[in-house]
């Protein structure tokens, strides 16, 4: 707030003058305390002396003056209970400002401007850019990004999640960018490089380590509380949030990783380096590509491993997805091999599916061929046990059967036929309609139930009635209610007749 100068001349009489606290003149010109201190620092006057002018913590600065330099980390909560006990009247909050005051403050730190030689370090970081939702997925997007540090060259890759894997894929992708691979790659204490850490002992993680062993290049985590030194990284990931990703629209994830792409080839590239300004960083890292190790002519393989165990159901759960196996895999273990657009299941070395990934939530990505083999299994379980009820059922079942099948007739139409004639008449009709059938030569259904007529005929009896099912629900839940036949009875009763 700027205020003019009579209002500071006003502001200094009170106070040297008339002895007015800051408060007191706060209230009297309207005029906000924070601005009142400032004028009054401005004019020589120490902050800590502002402060302490009439204030109730006067008696005890003594006291919390030497506390806090033997202990300066010491929290103003517990240097409140010390002076609470020795008769302190004020609030925690307003003595938590006022201690703030007088806490040492560590001395600012010099950091020396590094320089690097051409093709001798890159900086390594990853950087969290909100969500993306894909179906009923949301997932983390994720931007990895390498810079070297001599040219400040930039890669930028996007993936959604932090995975090992990715953390590799974006090395090698980088690799491949920049045309070889730098000596020493600077890392933050992250758990794709760092799994353990206790003062300079480090236990790298060992995936990373037979990487780098790889790539031919020496992984250096930097300090712990240390992002200085790891700056051109940093700042990159901020200029990356600034100039690419602000207000930018896109399709998918391809398209936003096509389109970091060509701006890390042309505005990126095209900016001002750094160490020289009369250059761009597309100039300076043409002079630094010779200068980076050759890339190795086998890349590493960076697929996701996961071993899965398949279920009742022939299904393999990975990254949240179930993906189609044989139906004859069900109940033992395979493996799963994924690339960032391919899913490949195998047992042991034999491929037995593969399927496009998806990054959605709970889909079924299935094969055509396992779920038709899966319903033709199905349907010859239903034949079989078909046949199980009527052998059962039926005594001369089994070689009426096989004597239909050796004339060629459908054993699947055969056996629902007699079960539907089983339903109908009973078992012991249906046994001796079919010996019959056999032994006239003829063992088929048609003959069987014509075998079965005539037993009803030769005993009088009525006929079956077999209602037909219809494929309209409504009618077969139709519920017919029946007439009363009483009302019928009328109609026995002798007439009478009126005599004239």
């Amino acid at each position: 707030m700027s205020i003019s100068d009579e209002l500071k001349a006003n502001i200094l009489r009170y106070y040297y003058v008339e002895k007015w606290r800051v408060g007191t003149i706060s209230s009297q010109l309207g005029v906000h305390h924070t601005t009142i201190k400032r004028v009054l620092s401005k004019a020589g006057i120490p902050k800590k002396q502002i402060l302490v002018q009439s204030s109730m913590i006067e008696p005890y600065l003594s006291l919390l003056m030497d506390t806090l330099q033997r202990y300066p980390k010491l929290t103003a909560s517990r240097l409140f209970a010390m002076v609470q006990e020795r008769g302190y009247p004020g609030g925690i909050d307003h003595f938590r400002h006022l201690i703030s005051c007088y806490r040492p403050k560590p001395a600012a730190e010099a950091y020396l401007r590094l320089r690097t030689l051409p093709g001798e370090q890159a900086q390594v970081d990853w950087g969290h850019f909100g969500y993306m939702t894909v179906g009923q997925a949301k997932r983390p997007l994720m931007a990895f990004v390498m810079v070297l540090s001599y040219s400040r060259k930039l890669y930028l890759h996007f993936y959604l999640n932090q995975r090992t894997e990715n953390f590799l894929r974006g090395h090698e992708n980088a690799f491949q960018a920049f045309g070889g691979v730098p000596r020493v790659l600077l890392y933050d204490n992250l758990k794709s490089a760092v799994l353990e850490r206790q003062g300079d002992a480090i236990r790298f993680n060992p995936t990373l380590l037979a990487f780098a062993g790889h790539y031919h290049f020496e992984p250096r985590p930097c300090a712990v509380y240390r992002g200085n030194e790891k700056g051109r990284v940093e700042r990159a990931i901020r200029y990356v949030r600034d100039n690419f990703f602000a207000a930018r629209t896109y399709r998918d994830l391809n398209d936003l990783n096509a389109q970091a792409a060509l701006w890390c080839n042309t505005q990126a590239a095209n900016r001002p380096c750094p160490e020289d300004k009369t250059k761009s960083v597309k100039h300076v890292f043409e002079e630094e590509q010779p200068r980076l190790v050759a890339c190795p002519d086998n890349p590493w393989p960076a697929d996701e491993i996961e071993t899965v165990h398949i279920g009742k159901t022939p299904y393999a759960r990975f990254d949240m997805n179930d993906y189609s196996v044989p139906h004859d895999h069900v109940r033992k273990t395979l493996t799963v091999h994924a690339t960032l657009d391919v899913v490949t299941i195998l047992n042991g070395t034999t491929v037995l599916a593969k399927h496009p990934r998806s990054y959605d939530k709970a889909k079924q990505i299935e094969c055509t061929e396992h779920i038709d083999a899966l319903i033709d299994r199905k349907k010859q379980a239903r034949l079989h046990r078909g046949q199980s009820r009527l052998t059962h059922a039926i005594e001369c079942a089994r070689a009426f059967l096989d004597t239909a099948a050796l004339r060629g007739y459908s054993l699947r139409t055969t056996t629902n036929q007699l079960l539907s004639l089983l339903d109908d008449y009973g078992a012991s009709e249906l046994d001796e309609a079919m010996k019959d059938a056999l032994i006239r030569g003829v063992p088929h259904p048609n003959a069987v139930r014509q075998s079965l007529q005539r037993q009803q005929d030769e005993r009088h009896q009525p006929p079956v009635v077999v209602l037909p099912v219809s494929d309209d629900k409504r009618v077969n839940e139709l519920i017919v209610k029946p007439h009363k036949l009483s009302d019928y009875d009328v109609l026995n009763q002798p007439q009478i007749t009126e005599e004239n």
